[in-house]
């Protein structure tokens, strides 16, 4: 599996997608999956703050974000 939390996530909500016939757990997990994405997104446009401004990532480790 892979580093990424959200990665892990996302493999393993798609192997249950897989094992699974019922189509109201298909909608339940498509839709965490559309979470997980826009989540991934949010932590993409953080990374790029911080590689941009050092300052903030201390900031933010200060504060307990990361």
């Amino acid at each position: 599996m892979s580093e990424d939390p959200l990665e892990t996530v996302q493999t393993l909500l798609e192997s249950v997608i897989e094992d699974t016939d019922d189509q109201e757990v298909h909608y339940k997990l498509r839709s965490a999956l559309q979470i997980l994405e826009a989540s991934k997104v949010e932590v993409s446009t953080l990374r790029e703050a911080i590689a941009d401004h050092p300052e903030l990532e201390d900031r933010l480790s200060d504060l307990g974000y990361l």
